[in-house]
């Protein structure tokens, strides 16, 4: 079965303001974004090849050095479906996007060459 790589994505911006909000408010979205993350996990579990790995402050290595560098992307998980659409489909109600500050899941094929246009 195909393998799909899907990126969680947040804004910098978005994630400053869910830490700026009182520590009560970030504690109560985190328990209940956290048992729905759970719940997701459960129905999907099937699916699931590689368990969510989420990140932190990003090193960005260039021919030029290493530095301090910034992206949207929060973690990701390895799912598999029949293709691209079930993929996607998969996160629709997913809480990084219905509970969490973020701002979208991108899905993608894992390929083992060149990608495919």
């Amino acid at each position: 079965m195909p393998r799909f790589l899907a990126v969680y994505t947040m804004k910098p911006e978005d994630i400053a303001a869910f830490r700026a909000r009182p520590k009560s408010e970030q504690e109560a979205i985190d328990k209940v974004g956290l048992k729905a993350w759970e719940e997701w996990r459960k129905r999907n579990a099937a699916a699931i090849v590689a368990t969510d790995v989420m990140v932190g402050k990003t090193k960005r290595v260039t021919k030029s050095g290493i530095a301090d560098a910034q992206n949207q992307i929060a973690g990701f998980v390895i799912v598999e479906a029949a293709d691209i659409a079930a993929a996607a489909g998969l996160f629709q109600d997913h809480p990084h996007i219905t509970v969490f500050p973020g701002d979208g899941i991108d899905v993608m094929p894992v390929v083992t060459g060149p990608p495919e246009d």
